[in-house]
Protein backbone atom coordinates (compact mmCIF):
# COMPACT_ATOMS: atom_id res chain seq x y z
CA UNK A 1 0.00 0.00 0.00
CA UNK A 2 1.41 3.39 -0.91
CA UNK A 3 1.66 5.70 2.05
CA UNK A 4 1.16 9.44 1.85
CA UNK A 5 2.33 12.02 4.34
CA UNK A 6 1.88 15.78 4.65
CA UNK A 7 2.83 17.71 1.54
CA UNK A 8 5.42 20.47 1.89
CA UNK A 9 6.33 22.96 -0.82
CA UNK A 10 9.84 24.32 -1.15
CA UNK A 11 10.27 27.48 0.90
CA UNK A 12 12.61 30.28 -0.15
CA UNK A 13 14.91 31.39 2.67
CA UNK A 14 13.87 34.30 4.90
CA UNK A 15 16.78 36.45 3.73
CA UNK A 16 15.62 36.27 0.12
CA UNK A 17 12.05 37.15 1.07
CA UNK A 18 13.24 40.08 3.16
CA UNK A 19 15.31 41.54 0.37
CA UNK A 20 12.64 41.06 -2.28
CA UNK A 21 9.62 42.64 -0.62
CA UNK A 22 9.44 45.09 -3.53
CA UNK A 23 9.31 42.20 -6.01
CA UNK A 24 6.02 40.65 -4.90
CA UNK A 25 4.80 40.34 -8.49
CA UNK A 26 7.79 38.23 -9.55
CA UNK A 27 6.95 34.48 -9.58
CA UNK A 28 8.81 32.39 -7.01
CA UNK A 29 10.88 29.39 -8.08
CA UNK A 30 8.14 26.98 -6.97
CA UNK A 31 5.71 28.63 -9.37
CA UNK A 32 8.21 28.53 -12.23
CA UNK A 33 9.33 24.93 -11.91
CA UNK A 34 6.75 23.31 -9.62
CA UNK A 35 7.44 21.87 -6.17
CA UNK A 36 10.70 19.94 -5.84
CA UNK A 37 10.69 16.38 -4.56
CA UNK A 38 11.87 15.98 -0.95
CA UNK A 39 15.23 14.26 -0.57
CA UNK A 40 14.13 10.82 0.63
CA UNK A 41 17.68 9.44 0.68
CA UNK A 42 18.66 12.02 3.30
CA UNK A 43 16.07 10.52 5.66
CA UNK A 44 17.51 6.99 5.55
CA UNK A 45 19.94 7.37 8.51
CA UNK A 46 17.07 8.75 10.63
CA UNK A 47 14.87 5.83 9.58
CA UNK A 48 17.62 3.37 10.50
CA UNK A 49 17.96 4.95 13.96
CA UNK A 50 14.21 4.78 14.60
CA UNK A 51 14.06 1.10 13.57
CA UNK A 52 16.98 0.28 15.86
CA UNK A 53 15.25 1.97 18.80
CA UNK A 54 11.86 0.37 18.15
CA UNK A 55 13.37 -3.13 17.84
CA UNK A 56 15.19 -2.66 21.15
CA UNK A 57 11.90 -1.69 22.79
CA UNK A 58 10.04 -4.67 21.32
CA UNK A 59 12.72 -7.11 22.46
CA UNK A 60 12.37 -5.85 26.03
CA UNK A 61 8.59 -6.19 25.87
CA UNK A 62 8.73 -9.72 24.44
CA UNK A 63 11.47 -10.91 26.80
CA UNK A 64 12.86 -8.60 29.50
CA UNK A 65 15.92 -10.84 29.72
CA UNK A 66 16.86 -10.30 26.06
CA UNK A 67 20.40 -9.14 25.45
CA UNK A 68 20.76 -5.49 24.51
CA UNK A 69 21.60 -5.09 20.84
CA UNK A 70 24.82 -3.20 20.21
CA UNK A 71 25.22 -1.48 16.87
CA UNK A 72 28.05 -3.27 15.09
CA UNK A 73 29.84 -1.20 12.38
CA UNK A 74 30.46 -4.30 10.26
CA UNK A 75 26.81 -5.32 10.42
CA UNK A 76 25.67 -1.77 9.65
CA UNK A 77 27.90 -1.64 6.57
CA UNK A 78 26.64 -5.00 5.32
CA UNK A 79 22.99 -4.13 6.02
CA UNK A 80 23.35 -0.90 4.03
CA UNK A 81 25.05 -2.72 1.18
CA UNK A 82 22.32 -5.34 1.17
CA UNK A 83 19.57 -2.71 1.05
CA UNK A 84 21.38 -0.81 -1.72
CA UNK A 85 21.56 -3.98 -3.80
CA UNK A 86 17.84 -4.58 -3.30
CA UNK A 87 17.07 -0.98 -4.23
CA UNK A 88 19.13 -1.16 -7.43
CA UNK A 89 17.38 -4.33 -8.59
CA UNK A 90 13.96 -3.50 -7.03
CA UNK A 91 14.00 -7.02 -5.64
CA UNK A 92 14.53 -8.68 -2.27
CA UNK A 93 17.00 -11.08 -3.83
CA UNK A 94 19.23 -8.25 -4.98
CA UNK A 95 22.40 -10.02 -6.02
CA UNK A 96 20.50 -13.27 -6.59
CA UNK A 97 21.25 -14.73 -3.16
CA UNK A 98 18.51 -13.96 -0.60
CA UNK A 99 21.03 -14.58 2.19
CA UNK A 100 23.93 -12.70 0.62
CA UNK A 101 24.42 -10.52 3.67
CA UNK A 102 24.93 -13.46 6.03
CA UNK A 103 27.35 -15.02 3.57
CA UNK A 104 29.27 -11.76 3.30
CA UNK A 105 29.57 -11.48 7.07
CA UNK A 106 30.79 -15.02 7.56
CA UNK A 107 33.29 -14.68 4.71
CA UNK A 108 34.66 -11.46 6.21
CA UNK A 109 35.45 -13.12 9.55
CA UNK A 110 36.50 -16.73 8.97
CA UNK A 111 36.95 -17.38 12.70
CA UNK A 112 33.39 -16.36 13.54
CA UNK A 113 31.35 -18.97 15.40
CA UNK A 114 27.70 -18.16 15.94
CA UNK A 115 24.44 -17.11 14.36
CA UNK A 116 23.44 -14.42 11.89
CA UNK A 117 19.80 -13.52 11.25
CA UNK A 118 18.36 -11.19 8.64
CA UNK A 119 15.06 -9.31 8.30
CA UNK A 120 14.27 -7.41 5.11
CA UNK A 121 11.23 -5.39 4.03
CA UNK A 122 10.11 -2.72 1.59
CA UNK A 123 7.57 0.11 1.66
CA UNK A 124 6.25 2.42 -1.03
CA UNK A 125 5.86 6.14 -0.44
CA UNK A 126 4.62 9.25 -2.20
CA UNK A 127 7.66 10.92 -3.71
CA UNK A 128 6.05 14.35 -3.35
CA UNK A 129 5.80 14.07 0.43
CA UNK A 130 8.36 14.34 3.20
CA UNK A 131 8.97 10.94 4.77
CA UNK A 132 7.90 10.60 8.39
CA UNK A 133 10.84 8.44 9.50
CA UNK A 134 9.24 7.48 12.81
CA UNK A 135 5.95 6.38 11.20
CA UNK A 136 7.74 4.38 8.50
CA UNK A 137 9.99 2.74 11.09
CA UNK A 138 6.91 1.70 13.07
CA UNK A 139 5.36 0.11 9.99
CA UNK A 140 8.55 -1.80 9.19
CA UNK A 141 8.78 -3.18 12.73
CA UNK A 142 5.05 -3.94 12.90
CA UNK A 143 5.35 -5.89 9.65
CA UNK A 144 8.18 -7.99 11.04
CA UNK A 145 6.27 -8.65 14.25
CA UNK A 146 3.30 -9.88 12.21
CA UNK A 147 5.49 -12.50 10.48
CA UNK A 148 6.59 -15.40 12.68
CA UNK A 149 10.03 -15.98 11.09
CA UNK A 150 10.83 -12.26 11.20
CA UNK A 151 9.55 -12.02 14.77
CA UNK A 152 11.78 -14.93 15.81
CA UNK A 153 14.81 -13.11 14.43
CA UNK A 154 13.81 -9.83 16.05
CA UNK A 155 13.08 -11.35 19.46
CA UNK A 156 15.74 -14.09 19.78
CA UNK A 157 17.16 -13.20 23.22
CA UNK A 158 20.75 -14.30 22.53
CA UNK A 159 21.32 -11.86 19.68
CA UNK A 160 23.51 -9.06 21.03
CA UNK A 161 24.73 -7.25 17.92
CA UNK A 162 22.81 -5.66 15.09
CA UNK A 163 23.07 -3.47 12.03
CA UNK A 164 20.31 -1.59 10.19
CA UNK A 165 20.57 -0.34 6.63
CA UNK A 166 18.04 1.52 4.47
CA UNK A 167 18.12 2.54 0.82
CA UNK A 168 15.64 4.16 -1.55
CA UNK A 169 14.97 3.84 -5.26
CA UNK A 170 12.11 5.69 -6.92
CA UNK A 171 9.09 5.37 -4.64
CA UNK A 172 10.30 2.37 -2.62
CA UNK A 173 12.33 2.13 0.58
CA UNK A 174 14.24 -1.09 1.27
CA UNK A 175 15.40 -1.98 4.77
CA UNK A 176 17.68 -4.70 6.12
CA UNK A 177 18.31 -5.51 9.77
CA UNK A 178 20.97 -8.06 10.69
CA UNK A 179 21.24 -9.78 14.07
CA UNK A 180 24.26 -11.67 15.34
CA UNK A 181 25.68 -13.50 18.34
CA UNK A 182 28.67 -15.74 18.89
CA UNK A 183 26.65 -17.74 21.46
CA UNK A 184 29.64 -17.52 23.77
CA UNK A 185 31.56 -19.91 21.52
CA UNK A 186 35.35 -19.46 21.26
CA UNK A 187 36.89 -18.48 17.96
CA UNK A 188 38.37 -21.15 15.75
CA UNK A 189 42.14 -21.51 15.99
CA UNK A 190 42.45 -22.27 12.28
CA UNK A 191 39.24 -21.67 10.36
CA UNK A 192 38.54 -23.49 7.10
CA UNK A 193 36.95 -21.97 4.01
CA UNK A 194 33.75 -20.06 4.85
CA UNK A 195 30.67 -22.23 5.15
CA UNK A 196 27.21 -21.09 6.19
CA UNK A 197 24.59 -23.44 7.57
CA UNK A 198 20.99 -22.31 7.05
CA UNK A 199 18.59 -23.09 9.89
CA UNK A 200 14.83 -22.68 10.20
CA UNK A 201 15.02 -20.47 13.31
CA UNK A 202 17.60 -18.88 15.63
CA UNK A 203 16.65 -21.35 18.37
CA UNK A 204 17.36 -24.29 16.08
CA UNK A 205 20.72 -22.76 15.27
CA UNK A 206 21.48 -22.43 18.94
CA UNK A 207 20.43 -26.01 19.61
CA UNK A 208 22.60 -27.24 16.74
CA UNK A 209 25.58 -25.25 17.99
CA UNK A 210 25.43 -27.08 21.30
CA UNK A 211 25.79 -30.41 19.50
CA UNK A 212 28.60 -29.77 17.00
CA UNK A 213 30.68 -26.74 15.99
CA UNK A 214 29.02 -24.61 13.30
CA UNK A 215 32.38 -23.93 11.70
CA UNK A 216 36.08 -24.02 12.48
CA UNK A 217 38.11 -25.65 15.22
CA UNK A 218 36.90 -25.09 18.75
CA UNK A 219 39.61 -24.12 21.23
CA UNK A 220 39.59 -25.46 24.80
CA UNK A 221 37.40 -23.54 27.23
CA UNK A 222 39.12 -20.39 28.43
CA UNK A 223 41.77 -20.48 25.71
CA UNK A 224 42.45 -17.44 23.54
Amino acid sequence: MRQAGSIFRAVICAFLLATCTACADIPLFGDLFGPSEPNAAAQMPTLEAHIYTLVQEQRRKLDPKSATLALDPELVAIARRRSSEMAKSNSFTGSGDPHASATMLMAADTKFQGLVGENVAAQHFDRQTVIDANAFAQRFVDGWLASQPHKENLSFPDYNRTGVGAAVNGDTIYVTQLFSTDLGMPQGASAPAPQVKAVASPQQGKDDSEKVPLRGDIMPSGAR
